[in-house]
């Protein structure tokens, strides 16, 4: 018996290996009408809740609102006076899609209203004054949104009461805070001080072992599950694993590397069906899927050069689907790319690799899959692991 657990137990470890699949490009680009002839410095997107509309902010206070279904149409465009020459770093819309937030340098933090394009001043603003903030997020809630900057503070915020900082920051710049869709609570990743926990009462939950890591962004990109996703520099992906009871219970799991991969994560956007747009540098992107922790290589680096060499010198800013592999490209410079799947005739000339982790797994993937599908021991155990049977529990009571 101990013999089959212990059987049982590999198995499962070989199959919860996550992996990376491609070949080449699985989408085809095409080079739209450019944002502007110069370059404009876009440095943050975002699309409303609604899909129909996104956000994009940048230097000196830069500030549109385009078509997300049609950003190659320059005539949908709406450009926003923010009334700043400061740089504007991150967006986040309101879950109800009337109001955005924008984070910008030495405490400007800005409220985009759709019913008549106005960009103001939020609330409270005095209280971080001098202070670059990096990033903004708002709860599923709508409550409240946190804001990090780039000395390590971190606030909640609502426009009844203005900024409150959380007790416990440290010093080390916030690159990402995102909070989950089922769960009252967020993550949020640092340069130097690793990743931490937001809870229900906005309580800050630092995780251990994850300090040792350059974490650039976070994402809880599946509402089934219990679990987002750090990214950190050297192609490092870490689990993190969210108490829903007591949040400080929260954990992270050692990350892994994607070492067959090239070029660096440098931020993430949401993909299609609940999937994580891995963002890279040089110009490529990469799909990843958290349930199975399988990715897969959406645009390469060496296909993209070839298409343009110009274009891919540059870096993306912000990237979002309208559907699977289907969507657009907004690069630093303001260029507007459009992304679709490839002709029948290229994508049946697609051969997809495993590319892998540290071990490249094939031909004894397929055996284990084989073994997995048919035994209800793994099946079990594994769904024990992810949670799955919990869920299933509570739709059943429910």
């Amino acid at each position: 018996m101990r013999v089959k657990l212990l059987l049982v137990l590999f198995c499962l470890s070989i199959l919860m290996i996550p992996s990376v699949f491609s070949a080449s490009s699985v989408v085809e680009m095409e080079l739209e009408e450019s944002l502007s002839e110069s370059d404009i410095g876009i440095l943050a997107g975002d699309v409303s809740p609604n899909g129909e509309s996104v956000l994009l902010v940048g230097k000196d206070g830069y500030a549109r609102e385009i078509s997300a279904l049609k950003a190659d149409d320059r005539s949908r465009d709406i450009e926003l006076l923010s009334g700043r020459d400061v740089d504007l770093n991150d967006i986040s819309w309101h879950p109800r899609g009337q109001a955005a937030l924008i984070a910008g340098d030495l405490g400007i933090a800005l409220r985009y209203e759709t019913s008549d394009n106005s960009v103001t001043l939020v609330n409270g603003t005095g209280s971080i004054i001098g202070h670059n903030l990096t990033t903004v997020e708002w709860r599923q809630a709508g409550d409240y949104a946190y804001f990090g900057a780039e000395d390590g503070g971190v606030w909640k915020f609502a426009e009844g009461i203005g900024f409150v900082a959380l007790d416990d920051s440290r010093n080390s710049t916030i690159t990402g805070i995102s909070c989950h869709r089922n769960i009252d609570s967020c993550v949020m990743s640092t340069l130097q001080d690793g990743l931490a926990v937001i809870g229900p009462t906005h309580n800050l939950t630092w995780l251990s072992g994850t300090s040792s890591h350059t974490w650039v962004d976070v994402d809880c990109a599946e509402p089934i599950l219990n679990e987002c996703l750090g990214f950190a520099s050297g192609l490092r992906t870490g689990i993190i694993k969210i108490n829903s009871i007591d949040s400080t219970k929260s954990s992270a799991k050692n990350p892994v590397q994607y070492t067959t991969l090239e070029g660096d994560f440098t931020k993430i956007s949401r993909g299609h069906d609940s999937t994580s747009i891995i963002i890279l540098a040089p110009f490529s992107t990469v799909r990843q899927y958290p349930v199975d922790d399988d990715a897969y290589v959406q645009i390469s680096s060496e296909d993209a050069s070839i298409w343009d060499p110009v274009i891919s010198g540059r870096s993306i800013s912000f990237i979002w689907e309208n559907s699977f592999n289907s969507g657009f490209i907004i690069t630093s410079f303001g260029n507007v790319i459009s992304f679709s799947p490839p002709s029948e005739e290229v994508a049946e000339s697609l051969v997809v690799v495993i590319i892998g982790y540290v071990v490249v797994i094939s031909v004894p993937g397929v055996i284990l899959g084989l073994i997995y599908m048919n035994s209800k021991t793994m099946q079990n155990y594994y769904a024990k692991l992810r949670g799955f049977d919990k869920k299933k529990k509570s739709r059943k009571k429910s």
